[in-house]
């Protein structure tokens, strides 16, 4: 499912939770809200997280805590949730590693599906294809043509294995039936210092980390894989208008909670984030981080989770990426 769906429950609901949610909200909650992140502080999940906690009803107030559980590839943390108990208290924001890890990874001790019941989609971003200057590819098409005329030659940056930016491009060189290395780094800052040096001439990373880049000239970006272009940076065509369909991949931050926590705490949940996303201050606040506020409703979380985990898990099994600890 392409998030331009998704986006519309945000304008749907934002009238509707103001007329609800503070009625809804005087029973809730009655002891400490946990919001947990399973990866460093720093990260967008962490900053989207801490967002929401600022403007959470002013009898939350300092009873809600972001708690960051950076190990195992967000693996520990997300496994801590889906254990907690089941009363709307514990919730987990967290990105699309939701959907990857459970193919990536060799234990998984929790099901997206089955141990966790969807809040919303927050916000996501786009993913750019972007290469060093000195590489003759001037698009997207030139790029797939250059790559299959010399299978082997060339390499990929991305900040990790398994990460979204290696998996958007591990699909994109399936599409187009080319041979080209992966060069995994520690992060999205390695893999930017690499192509930026002219060692590794593609990089495939989250579009926040290296628009700047791109609008100086230091970086040539060729297609984002999103369903429009980006308002940061209007003439970076995306891969469908380049005739890629099927190649939209985003970055996304999402809210999770126990499986079996009530509908009723679901759906006060749901109202407080369509509430929060709906404020002008947070909107620029999520835009000027590079991320397309999003607040979709638990259904459409749910629906794209259960799109999202075949094609990953497909990906991952084709590019012969071995499943890591």
């Amino acid at each position: 499912m392409g998030y331009r769906n998704l986006r519309s429950a945000l304008v749907t609901l934002a009238g509707v939770t103001a007329i609800t949610a503070p009625a809804l909200a005087q029973s809730f909650p009655p002891q400490r809200v946990r919001i947990v992140v399973p990866f460093a502080a720093g990260g967008p999940a962490d900053v989207i997280a801490r967002i929401i906690v600022q403007r959470l009803p002013a009898h939350w107030g300092n009873q809600t805590i972001v708690e960051n559980i950076p190990s195992g590839a967000g693996n520990v943390g997300t496994a801590a949730v889906a254990k907690a108990p089941a009363d709307g208290h514990t919730v987990l924001v967290t990105t699309g590693s939701i959907t990857i890890n459970p193919s990536l990874l060799a234990k998984v001790n929790w099901d997206p599906v089955r141990d966790f019941a969807p809040i919303s989609m927050l916000a996501a971003s786009t993913h750019v294809v972007a290469v060093h200057p000195s590489l003759p590819a001037k698009n997207i098409n030139e790029l797939a043509e250059l790559l299959r005329a010399n299978p082997g030659k060339y390499s990929f940056a991305s900040g990790g294995l398994g990460t979204t930016g290696q998996l958007s491009f591990e699909l994109f060189k399936q599409t187009i039936g080319a041979d080209v290395a992966h060069v995994p780094f520690g992060g999205a800052g390695p893999a930017l210092a690499s192509t930026l040096g002219g060692h590794t001439l593609i990089l495939s990373a989250a579009l926040p980390g290296v628009a700047a880049n791109i609008e100086d000239g230091s970086l040539r970006g060729l297609a984002l894989t999103s369903d429009k272009r980006s308002a940061v940076l209007p003439n970076v065509p995306t891969f469908v208008e380049a005739g890629y369909a099927g190649l939209e991949c985003h970055f996304p931050v999402v809210m999770l909670a126990p499986a079996g926590t009530p509908a009723s705490t679901v759906d006060l949940w749901h109202r407080e984030i369509v509430r929060i996303f709906a404020l002008p201050e947070v909107m620029e606040h999520v835009s000027k981080l590079g991320f397309e506020p999003i607040a979709s409703s638990p259904d459409q979380l749910g629906t794209w989770i259960k799109t999202e985990l075949p094609r990953w898990a497909k990906v991952i099994r084709d590019a012969k990426i071995a499943r890591t600890e």
